[in-house]
């Protein structure tokens, strides 16, 4: 074809009837004409210009400049500025190493994607700067230990509040690396230091621990209230319930069994064909930690859920490991039963967005004689009565009901004489008045009794409130009838916004332990600490995942 192919494609060699091309004529794809072609086409412009002057202006692609060459393609600043800010957030949110941008890969990925074959990936300096100016913006806007693999120790602390929206927020303050052992002092120290640093020792009103003595020792020597993890608690029961019961035989051989599997890719295998076999889904055993929470339920449900697949296998001749006896499957049957309800309460208990303080006495009613030596009984019978599902008090005696509305009550009449008007007072002195006008006005006890009445009334209105399903947010029902209920709904939002579990600690520390164990990303402890808390941010600059703490503050609003 001629340069421009045949100006543009405007005109084609005409086809012949056996399918080959007569490159001596072509047509006009426009009017259908035809012209001879004596390989110029310096006649086939006039045509257009003749007949299709509208088409004529465009006779073929231009050769691009040298200056629209370079510039095709390439990223403008604005948009390269945008690109490491997002660089930013990706290695917050997803924990990344700052190393990656080191990564060919990643710089290819984005070459192809935006075109620009000339992009360098901003340098490690740049990000690491980024990313303290992205925490310290946070921080203006907005425990417990743990060791690492390297023995290091780390103090991680979240805050929880319920906001003027009564919606549930929690934010990670820190994962800060301590050089002091775990001692009481040096947890407490620490624990306060956060507080002071972040300023709001003032506004803490409980400290979420586990029920470790150093961190039960910790708390008693803080000015807040001490709310033990009732998920620990609860575990710490089953663990120390099962030693030495009936159950341990029974136990022990499972976790021969389940040993049996993981130490040999050759035993995996054969589990899996006969798992295959009997049309079973194909899983792996599990092996029981202590430390673990739910891990022996687990171990025991899939032993169950296999034991036919098993049996093939365990009663070869060959085989070194016994099978369970029938006996000793229904005894284990029977356990799988008991600790079900513990793992529901446990991971209903572990929430971290949504009210959960309130929700420990009615979920654990039959274990109340387990939590009465370790809990803050007194704090957690006020949440329950607060939170409009449970306010009838059914899981308390009738004795016990009565003192925790007297217990509320006191609360009230607290937080009246806390905003009454100190007594001392800068203005003019009235004119004096005679003793019998002050006879006559004065009554010492008239204004504590109405007082009385008043809380006595709001109490009432309260507790004459229809109780919410128990599917439903009791956060909702307070922001709806936070009008209604003004002088209660304060006290509300401080009680409710208490944790009943650590368990968003233990979230938090599995992802600091996720970043420092990375061989790629050699962090220092500041950066762990920055990358983590970012990472916990929630809010509409970055769609986070969320965590948990282990020495959680709570915080009223």
């Amino acid at each position: 074809m001629d340069e421009g192919g045949l100006l543009g494609g405007k005109f084609l060699f005409k086809k012949l009837p056996d399918g080959l091309l007569d490159k001596t004529r072509v047509r006009c794809t426009i009017c259908k004409a035809e012209f001879k072609y004596h390989r110029s086409s310096s006649s086939l412009p006039h045509h257009l210009r003749a007949k299709h002057p509208t088409e004529s202006t465009s006779t073929g692609p231009r050769q691009s400049t040298l200056q629209e060459y370079g510039a095709r393609g390439r990223i403008t600043k604005n948009v390269r500025e945008k690109l490491t800010n997002s660089l930013v957030v990706w290695i917050a949110k997803n924990c990344r190493p700052v190393s990656i941008v080191e990564d060919d890969g990643l710089r290819e990925v984005i070459r192809a994607a935006s075109g620009d074959e000339c992009y360098n990936l901003p340098s490690r300096g740049t990000i690491v700067s980024r990313l303290h100016t992205l925490y310290g913006d946070q921080r203006a806007q907005q425990s417990n230990h743990w060791t690492s693999v390297n023995n290091d120790n780390y103090l991680g602390v979240m805050a929880h509040f319920i906001d003027n929206d009564w919606t549930m927020q929690l934010f990670a303050l820190t994962v800060s690396k301590t050089e002091e052992r775990h001692y009481a002092e040096a947890c407490a120290d620490h624990i306060l230091s956060v507080a002071n640093e972040w300023e709001i020792k003032d506004k803490v009103t409980t400290l979420g621990t586990d029920s470790a003595r150093n961190m039960v020792a910790a708390a008693r020597l803080l000015p807040f209230e001490h709310m033990p993890c009732m998920a620990h608690i609860l575990q710490r029961t089953v663990t120390v319930s099962l030693n030495d019961s009936a159950f341990e035989r029974a136990l022990a051989k499972c976790r021969k069994i389940v040993g049996h599997f993981k130490h040999s890719p050759a035993n995996a295998q054969e589990l899996k064909a006969q798992q295959a076999a009997h049309g079973h889904q194909t899983e792996p055993l599990v092996q029981d930690v202590p430390t673990r929470w739910n891990s022996t339920l687990e171990m025991i449900k899939r032993i169950q859920r296999n034991k036919s697949g098993l049996t093939t296998i365990l009663t070869q001749p060959n085989s070194k490991v016994t099978m369970l006896t029938d006996q000793e499957l229904d005894r284990l049957q029977k356990l799988e039963e008991l600790l079900e309800p513990c793992r529901y309460v446990t991971e209903l208990l572990g929430g971290e967005r949504y009210v959960s303080c309130s929700m420990v006495l009615p979920a654990l009613c039959h274990l109340f004689r387990i939590m009465e030596d370790s809990s803050n009984l007194t704090w957690l019978k006020i949440a329950t009565a607060l939170d409009p599902r449970f306010k009838d008090l059914k899981c308390l005696s009738k004795d016990e009901r009565r003192e925790v509305w007297a217990s509320v009550h006191d609360l009230l009449m607290a937080e009246t004489d806390a905003h009454q008007p100190s007594a001392q007072t800068t203005e003019e002195p009235s004119p004096k008045k005679s003793k019998m006008s002050i006879s006559l006005l004065s009554s010492p006890d008239s204004d504590t009794e109405e007082e009385e009445d008043a809380i006595d009334c709001c109490l009432n209105l309260y507790k004459a409130e229809p109780k919410i399903d128990i599917g439903e947010c009791p956060l909702q029902w307070w922001l709806k009838g936070e009008g209604a209920h003004a002088r209660l709904a304060p006290i509300a939002r401080k009680y409710l916004s208490t944790p009943a579990t650590t368990v968003p600690c233990e979230r938090l520390f599995s992802l600091s332990g996720h970043i420092i164990q990375k061989k790629r990303a050699s962090l220092s402890s500041d950066n762990v600490n920055r990358i983590v808390c970012l990472s916990n941010r929630s809010g509409p600059w970055l769609l986070s995942h969320t965590f948990a703490a282990g020495a959680d503050l709570q915080k009223c609003s």
